[in-house]
Formats: structure tokens, sequence, C-alpha cells
């Protein structure tokens, strides 16, 4: 007698469904109970809480996803300038995002256009804001050049409204992030119905703004305390309290987002070194499985600076100085198409999708200068700059929130003042002995020094003054000049430059790293690891900048296998 071994469809099919049926089951089961407790989870009756479950991050606008890894920084060609600051090292820095484009002049025009309206400079206590955020224009300027038409139309004449913004200096670079933090987050809080509609254009004043910290961490101080624009939201309408069936008020909860709500942007910010470098260079275009073939010397694949692609052959991938009084090659034939700048996306993006990371201008990071990179220490999203703070606790014990009566300024070293903190932004201290006791990880809250400036690491760290203010000059590692800028009783600058002639450096804890060639660079600067720096307070008609945003969640958008 012949058996027959063939399993009916209806029994597989019957089979696939009681699977299928246990496993959505099993899924219901755990995402509406806390795997830690066996509670309900955003249960009617109560019990925890928990946020929608965001499965990645969104962009942020003007954003490029960069996934992270491992890569070779620093320089692998010869270094003709002897400076011996960027010898190989192997460092690996998280997925982030950073902007497509430098930012351009119409993007910085937007950010004066709302301090204009917010802070008006014609009222005494914001007389300071709008000056100390505008580029200077001037840098333009030069000796023996004419360039008067740059220094009054580059900034605001629309023909160069995609040209990226120049005469900005790191400490302004620094305030725009906050600011484009501020204005993103809070038109994302409009569209989700947390805030009233319209209330960043029609309602906003120097008292009545929205800042993202302060929203988080003590949003009824937002807008001043405006609960018309708060609590009329259509989201949080909703989401007021209403007695339930017994008559009983229900606790009101998400009236306010929060960070477990998952729809707010981590901060804009400038790029780390490291991550500038790693997305300049976009080895991901060189990797063949899990290894890169070899290391680029421009942010494209090959060794020259012209392309080699049939649809463009012999065009320049950049904008950069082509040789002694050469700019952009004959008329008629330009190389490069510039003189100076150019309009963002001129030239190709390279294999992150990234535009100009070679020439056109130079970009400030957010790292402080040291000639040595310490891989000894860390070689994991390395950065050198960290100064910790916290939020400030007033004597009535709330957190103290700058309002248009207490803005305080900053005197940079040109004699520029720079508000310190914004109206509506939380006041910040130094980390201090509360969160550095018995610590491992840090002992103080600036860190810039670390390994690198201190006094352990100065040959003089048996001999020196245990007080950094007795330390003499001769002493200090880095003994660059210290010029004075004071305020006279009347409100006059009194500017005095330090004539010494025992400096040894220009290198201090306010010069940055600007990484990059631009216009005015021969080719050797296009290199993504060649590092230079800039006190952050000066700015120059050559360095512009570009926003980062660090990623939260998963490395990757896509899921990986071992062979793609």
């Amino acid at each position: 007698m012949k058996v027959n071994k063939t399993i009916p469809l209806q029994i597989i099919l019957a089979l696939t469904l009681v699977l299928g049926l246990a496993s959505c089951s099993k899924k219901t089961k755990t995402e509406s109970t806390s795997r830690g407790t066996g509670w309900n989870v955003n249960s009617s009756k109560g019990g925890f809480t928990k946020g929608i479950a965001h499965k990645t991050q969104e962009t942020g606008p003007g954003l490029v996803f960069i996934e992270g890894g491992t890569f070779t920084r620093g320089l692998v060609q010869d270094d003709v300038m002897r400076d011996w600051n960027n010898i190989p090292n192997q460092q690996h820095v998280m997925s982030f995002y950073m902007d497509e484009t430098e930012v351009t002049n119409l993007m910085y025009l937007e950010y004066l256009e709302w301090l204009k309206k917010v802070y008006p400079p014609t009222e005494e206590n914001y007389k300071n804001i709008y000056e100390g955020a505008s580029p200077d224009t001037l840098v333009w300027r030069n000796r023996l050049g004419y360039n008067e038409t740059m220094t009054n139309n580059y900034l605001r004449h629309p023909a160069y409204a995609n040209y990226p913004v120049v005469g900005v200096n790191w400490v302004q670079a620094v305030e725009f992030s906050k600011w484009r933090t501020d204005r993103v987050n809070e038109a994302v809080l409009e569209k989700n119905g947390y805030l009233k509609k319209n209330a960043k254009t029609l309602d906003v004043s120097a008292d009545n703004n929205f800042n993202t910290e302060t929203y988080l961490a003590a949003p009824t101080l937002t807008y001043g305390g405006n609960e018309e624009i708060l609590l009329h939201g259509k989201g949080a309408s909703k989401k007021a309290p209403r007695p339930d069936k017994n008559g009983n008020v229900v606790e009101e909860k998400n009236v306010y987002a929060q960070r477990s709500s998952g729809i707010l942007l981590p901060e804009y910010r400038l790029p780390t070194e490291s991550e500038w470098e790693y997305a300049a260079a976009a080895d991901v275009g060189q990797r063949e499985y899990n290894i890169y073939k070899g290391q680029k010397k421009y942010p494209w694949s090959g060794s020259y600076t012209r392309s080699g692609k049939r649809s463009n052959k012999g065009f320049q991938l950049a904008n950069f100085k082509q040789g002694n009084g050469d700019y952009g090659g004959i008329a008629g034939w330009s190389d490069d198409g510039a003189d100076i700048t150019n309009a963002v996306k001129s030239y190709p993006a390279n294999d992150f999708g990234l535009y100009d990371m070679a020439g056109n201008v130079a970009e400030w990071v957010a790292d402080v200068y040291r000639p040595i990179v310490d891989v000894e220490t860390n070689d994991f999203n390395y950065f050198r700059g960290n100064v910790y703070t916290k939020n400030k606790i007033g004597k009535d014990g709330k957190i103290e929130v700058i309002n248009n009566k207490n803005v305080a300024y900053d005197t940079l070293s040109n004699g520029k003042l720079v508000p310190i903190a914004l109206p509506g932004e939380i006041a910040q201290v130094p980390v201090d002995d509360n969160e550095t006791y018995l610590r491992q990880n840090f002992s103080t809250s600036n860190n810039i020094n670390y390994r690198d400036g201190d006094k352990q690491s100065s040959k003089y760290y048996k001999f020196a003054s245990s007080d950094a203010d007795k330390t003499s000059d001769k002493e200090i590692m880095y003994n660059a000049p210290k010029h004075n800028v004071r305020i006279d009783s009347l409100g006059n600058l009194e500017r005095k430059y330090d004539k010494s002639n025992k400096r040894t450096t220009l290198i201090n804890d306010a010069v940055r790293v600007y990484k990059g060639g631009s216009w005015r660079d021969r080719a050797y600067w296009l290199d993504p690891a060649q590092r230079r720096f800039f006190p952050q307070d000066m700015a120059t008609d050559y360095i512009g900048f570009r926003c980062a945003m660090s990623r939260v969640g998963s490395k990757s958008n896509t899921k990986k296998s071992p062979r793609n």
C-alpha cells in the first residue's frame, strides 16, 4: 500500500495562520506590558507611560545622514608645511547628520531678520544683540586691492543669496546653530499641535519667545509663561484633563512635549573635527565589503582636481586658487567657474551627498586647536573643547531663565560685544563638586587643556603654582599674546595690545580648528586631513561653516548583512 507523504496545502495554511496569530499575540502583550515589572503600559487605568515608538530619527531641514564608522584620520601624504600636527591614527565616529551645503547668505539673513524683529537694536537693552551677530563685511578689504563691491554687496545682494556666508567668526557660528535648533523645534511643536498656530511669527517678542532647553526643563517658563501659546495647540487641547465615567478628573498627560515624545530634534551644532574629516573624505565610496580600498586624497575619487567622467571631463571639481594670480582661469574658459566664492551646489557632491567639502570656503569646526591628537586617551568621537555646565538654580530653588532685564554680554578680544545668553534661555553655571566628586571620567568643568596645556602636561609641572592665576607666563605651556579690552567708566572701549616680546606661540584656549580649502587656497589644502587654526572671535573672507546634528538610536538607516 502506497502512503501519501504530501502535506495538504490547507494544513500548511492553517499552521501558518496559527503561528502568525501567536506571534501577533506575543508582540501585543510585550508592547502593552512592561518587560521589567509586568505592569500595564499606557493604560487608561494608570500605570507606566512610554513615548511613541519611533523607528528612526527624523532628518532635520537641510541635513544629510552620515553613517558612522571607523576610519584613518590624519595626513597620509607628504607634510610639505612641516606642521606635524595630524599624524595618521585610527578613529571611530558615531552616525550623525550634516548640512548638505555650507550656510548661505540667505540662511544667515533669516537669522539676522529674526533677531532684528525680536530684539530691536533701537532699544537700549538689545542694541548689541543684532550688531554682535552681524558678519564682518570689512573682511573683504585688502590694502592693495579694490574689493569694495564685495564689502557692500556680498552679504545682502540677491545675486549672492546662495553663496556661503563669510565674515562670521566661530562664536557667531555657534550662536546661529543654537538659534536654528530653537526655530526648527518650534516649528515641529506647532506642527504636532503643542503650540498655538503661527505663534512663532505673530506673537514672538523679546520676552515672549521659544527655547528648546527651557521648554524641556520648565515648559511653563517658555514664551514668558504665556499659556495662550503653550496650551492652545490642538494636540494640547485634546490631552487636557477630562472627567472619567465616575466624574473624577483624570491626571493630565502630555500637555507638553517631552524628550520621551520623540518629536524634538537634537541640537544643531558645529561638527567636531573628526566628524568633518570623516564626512569630507567619504571613504564609503572606496569600500569593498568590510575594507576601504585606500584613502582618498580629495573628497572625490582619484588623485586629480579635474573630473575624469565623460559627461564633464576636464571640469574642476572644486573652487580653489589655480596658481599665482589665477583664481578661475582665463575669460571664456573658466577653470572652476568662480573668482571668489561660488554658489553652493556648483560642484558635484561627494559619496555622502555633501557639497563643497573641498574649496569654496574653509569651514569652522567645534574643536579647540592643539598640535597633537591624543589618541592614547581616546579614539571614539574625539573632540577637544568640552566645558561642562548645568542649569543655574535661583534663590527660590527654581531654574533661572534670562529675561530682558538681565542680559549679560561678553567682550571679545577684538572689542565686539556678544550676549552670553538671550532672553528665554536658561542661565548656565560650571559644574562643581556636586557633579565631579569621586568621578572618574572627568573632574572639572573646563577640559580644554586636558593633557595638552594643563600643568601636568607642562615641563614646569613640578614647580608650577597650585593657583593657576598665579602661574607665571613662562610656566604656561601655550604662552600666547593677551590683548586687553575693557570698558571704562564712561562706557567707552579701551583697547591695549600685548607688546611683550616673551610670547612664544599663537595657540591658546580661544583658537579653533578650521578645515578644508577655500577659494584663496591652493590644491594642497583641499585634502580633508589638513588642519589649521584661527582665533575664535575673528573672521575672514574665506572661512564659513555648516551645521551638524547627532543621531539618536540605531547606527544605520538600513539593515545590513555581511555582504552589503
